[in-house]
Formats: C-alpha cells, structure tokens, sequence
C-alpha cells in the first residue's frame, strides 16, 4: 500500500481518508492529528506548467502590442506637433524674413519686349587705310590747302636745334624765270613751273635764300631738279645785303619732294667765297635746306589729316 500519490481510492473521502472510521486499526484510539496541518494534496501541490507557459506568453505579446502601439502613438504625436510648429514658423516670422530678404535683392532687369527687331551688325570688309600725306603734295588736284610764302616760311625767325636764323625779305612770282639765275630758269619753265615763293635767312655774316618751285605733278618737279643748272637768285632787304654776285663763289642745292623742287644759295654777305671745309656756310645751307623739306611735308600731313577725319561724302 502507498499513501502517496497514485494509491487506490478508498471511499468518497478521497486520497488521505482513514479506511477504518478514523480510529486506528490498532485500536490506539483516535488518529492523532498531524503535526504539520492539514497537507495540501498532491494534485494542488504540481502546477500546471503549460498553462502557466501560455499565459506568460500571452501576457508578454499583450504587452510588447502596448510598447509597439504606444511607441508609434508617440511618434505620430511628436511628428504631428514638429510638423505643426514648422508649418507655424514659414507661415509666420519665416514668411516675414523671406519676404524682407527678397524685397533686399534688386530688380531683375527688364527684358526688350520687341524681339523682332534686328540685332547690331557689324562690316566683315576691312577699313580703308589712312591716306599717305604724299599724295596730297604730288598732284595739284589733290594739294589745295592755301599756299603762299607766308605759309611756307613763316615767323620772323626759325630755330634748328642751337641755332638761330633771322628771317629777311619774302617774295612770291608766277614768272618762274625772274626768281632764277643762269639757266635754272629755262629748266623750270621747260617743266611746268607754276611759281615761285623765296625767303631769306642770315646769321653771323651768312645769308640762305631759299627758293620753293611749284609743279603740277611730282614728275615734273623730280625732272626740274635733276635737270637743274644755274641757281635761285638771292633776295636781299630787311636787313640783308646783296651776296653771291660779283665774283664771290657761292654754294647752291637742289634738291624735290613732291610736286615741289627746292634751291638754296649760300654765301657770305662780304664778298668771300664758300669753300668746300667752310662747315658754318655748309650747315647754314642744310639747315635751310633742311627746314623746307619739314614744311613741304607737315603740308601733306595736314591734308591727309583733314581727309580721314571728313564726313563720308565730303
């Protein structure tokens, strides 16, 4: 027999009933009560371990649905109020700063409203070049600045580096002989000599006269002073005596640029002849000489000058 669990049913009374009335079957008298109590039975005593699995499983989803669900509650909570507060923030003070900072920028510029209307073009062809100022003084047609002896030589004196001349008398002819002597006049006529404009300068007991001849053409004048004999006549007064005449050798030069030829005659105002290691009378002559030549020139460059500034047309 066995009083534990798995023992066979004795009576209504259960597991634990006394078979003999509760007396003891060795007539001991009544059963002593148990000192431990009442014994809770074997069955109570074991739980039941997968219900208890379950229901801790349950309650341990039950819960994790809470987290999640609280969780993502939260968050569509935090979400909604940020969201809120940045939609607050660009529609309130953000929308004011915008809009002071765009009325900040300048105005974009206005575009031409009149597309059709033709674009700037420009000429492909290159520009004429400048005119040569020797053209102008190699044609008569084309040389018809104002010209006189005034224009050619004028002031009262002329200046070369350290040196200074006293200007003389001035003449102009149209009788191109009268202004020459020997057979310089011959030569001038026989080339188309229109006139003759002369100037004359001193210094230190030299005297130049420089005499301009005036062709139609530059041939004409380049034959005249390749051709030349003799010389220009020399022109005394203001303050000039008469030089080159009665015996004293004197120094003469021809020389052309243009439609002009130039001369000049060099001697001493006493009657003292030019020889050929005088330096003082040879730089006096190519001074002058010198100077003519600047004159002749400066008179095509202000013609071309005014040409290539003149309106087109004019």
């Amino acid at each position: 027999m066995s009083f534990g669990q798995g023992g066979p049913q004795w009576g209504p009374g259960g597991q634990n009933q006394n078979p003999y009335g509760g007396r003891d079957p060795y007539n001991r008298g009544p059963a002593a009560p148990d000192p431990f109590g009442p014994r809770a039975s074997a069955d109570a005593e074991t739980p039941d371990w997968a219900a208890l699995a379950d229901a801790s499983a349950t309650r341990a989803r039950r819960r994790r649905w809470l987290l999640v669900g609280g969780g993502a509650l939260a968050t569509a909570l935090i979400a909604g109020v940020v969201a809120s507060a940045i939609v607050s923030s660009n529609s309130g003070e953000g929308s004011q700063a915008g809009d002071k900072n765009a009325s900040e920028l300048p105005a974009a510029p206005d575009l031409p409203s009149d597309t059709t209307r033709a674009e700037p073009s420009f000429s492909s062809v290159a520009p004429l070049p400048p005119p040569n100022p020797k053209d102008f003084i190699s044609d008569e047609k084309k040389d018809t600045a104002p010209l006189s002896a005034e224009i050619l030589f004028p002031g009262k004196k002329l200046t070369m580096g350290d040196r200074v001349y006293a200007k003389g008398a001035t003449a102009r002819t149209g009788t191109c002989p009268s202004a020459t002597q020997g057979a310089l006049g011959s030569v001038l006529e026989k080339n188309g000599c229109d006139q003759v404009f002369r100037a004359t300068y001193s210094k230190d007991g030299i005297a130049v006269t420089v005499g301009v001849a005036v062709f139609g053409t530059e041939a004409e004048a380049k034959k005249a002073a390749q051709q030349a004999q003799g010389n220009v006549a020399p022109l005394p007064g203001a303050g000039v005596g008469a030089f080159c005449k009665g015996g004293p050798v004197c120094r003469f030069t021809a020389n052309s640029y243009g439609r002009y030829a130039y001369f000049t005659a060099t001697g001493y105002a006493k009657a003292k002849s030019v020889t050929k290691g005088d330096t003082k009378a040879f730089q006096t002559g190519d001074d002058l000489a010198e100077f003519t030549f600047r004159q002749i020139v400066r008179r095509g460059e202000a013609q071309a000058s005014a040409a290539a500034t003149a309106p087109a047309g004019q």
